[in-house]
């Protein structure tokens, strides 16, 4: 079975990660100099963590020595302080039989522990220090109790850069021989937002849908609102009365699926562009983050809706001129 590109093209080694340049060259100290320290690593989805550390243990063991000497565990399953008692302190405080060094414990997805298993976790970084190192990664690093942190090396992993993402995605549409146009990794990188991995899958499953990935089928792909639909939006919302506005934004929601969170993501990007006094820029955001908040708590998407076209005619009043997009 043909694995899905993101593992397929997992780098192996830690000469094969495009980006984190500076994190690699310190880790690559590390591993010289043998004084490896806890790790802490976190960062967006998609930025390179958990691809960094595997590589990095790929480069500390051999293959028949890599499953005795890591332990790799998703923190968002095993969570609770059970696991950290049972399996994490059995594997640490087991010798190493292979070679003198120390063993390794990856905790994926850390921010999901509770704080019951953070904190069992705490004294068990300081009691098998001679004998494991451990790698703690997380998108959150509020979530992971100060205890934790003041015990870790932390770096911060940093969305990847557009030039970065269309090296290492112009090195994958060769190998796998897409066809793509200059528009489609455009709308690839941009919809990734610095995530490597989702523009891996982007770029995949539009390849696989439709042969051709170009703009169009990139957005279809993904149910994401495209551009000119978004521009039909914002000039509804800057001109139109609000029956109108209700309206249109109902049809486009039924003909393409869209979601309204998909819808004001985009809008707030688009925000930027028009040219708003300083007092109605801060309304609208202030209002969309309002918006953006209450749908992630499940509310009625068309409330919410009519309560993104209020906000716009209210912004309209507070300008002297009618605001627009510059072309």
């Amino acid at each position: 079975m043909a694995l899905p590109w993101i593992e397929k093209y997992r780098p192996k080694n830690l000469g094969e990660l495009i980006s984190q340049d500076s994190i690699v060259e310190t880790i690559q100290k590390f591993i010289k100099n043998d004084q490896m320290p806890h790790l802490l690593f976190y960062g967006p989805p998609g930025t390179g963590k958990t691809s960094t550390i595997l590589a990095c243990a790929k480069q500390l063991y051999s293959p028949s020595e890599f499953n005795a000497m890591v332990l790799e565990l998703n923190a968002s399953d095993d969570r609770g302080i059970g696991i950290v008692r049972d399996q994490i302190m059995s594997f640490a405080s087991t010798k190493t039989i292979f070679k003198k060094g120390f063993k390794l414990i990856i905790l994926d997805e850390a921010d999901a522990m509770t704080n019951d298993a953070q904190n069992a976790l705490r004294r068990i970084l300081e009691k098998f220090t001679d004998n494991t190192r451990f790698c703690i990664i997380c998108n959150y690093l509020s979530k992971i109790i100060p205890a934790i942190q003041s015990r870790c090396t932390r770096f911060r992993f940093g969305p990847l850069t557009e030039d970065k993402m269309k090296l290492r995605l112009d090195h994958i549409i060769q190998i796998e021989n897409v066809d793509i146009t200059e528009d489609g990794m455009k709308a690839v990188v941009h919809l990734a937002s610095g995530d490597m991995r989702k523009a891996l899958n982007i770029m995949q499953s539009t390849h696989l849908a439709f042969n051709k990935v170009n703009e169009e089928n990139v957005y279809n792909c993904v149910g994401h609102p495209s551009k000119n639909d978004m521009l039909r939006v914002i000039n509804s919302l800057l001109n139109d009365d609000f029956t109108t506005i209700y309206n249109k934004l109902i049809h486009l929601k039924t003909l393409k699926g869209y979601a309204l969170q998909d819808i004001l993501t985009e809008v707030s990007r688009f925000v930027q562009m028009i040219e708003l006094p300083t007092k109605a820029l801060i309304h609208v955001l202030e209002k969309l983050s309002d918006i953006e908040y209450r749908l992630s708590n499940g509310t009625n998407e068309k409330l919410q809706m009519s309560s993104l076209i209020s906000t716009f005619i209210t912004v309209r009043s507070m300008c002297d001129s009618k605001p627009s997009i510059p072309v």
